[in-house]
């Protein structure tokens, strides 16, 4: 597995050199850049969606128990 970091210019920068043949596939996982929790950035959106009244009658069995 090799790290890279992405540049300003949004270039793939690889943290250590990488020898690769012409025509080789790569697999890139992306990662969220440290301190950033994506759950807080959603919050807002997904509360506009989740606290309608249609959301209350629709869950409201799960809180019988």
């Amino acid at each position: 597995m090799h790290e890279a970091e992405v540049d300003d210019q949004s270039k793939i920068r690889p943290k250590e050199p990488v020898a690769l043949p012409p025509g080789s596939r790569v697999l890139i996982n992306l990662l969220e850049p440290e301190g950033v929790d994506t759950a807080l950035l959603s919050e807002k959106a997904l509360g506009t969606d989740w606290n309608r009244p249609e959301e209350d009658t629709a869950w409201s069995d799960l809180g019988q128990g």
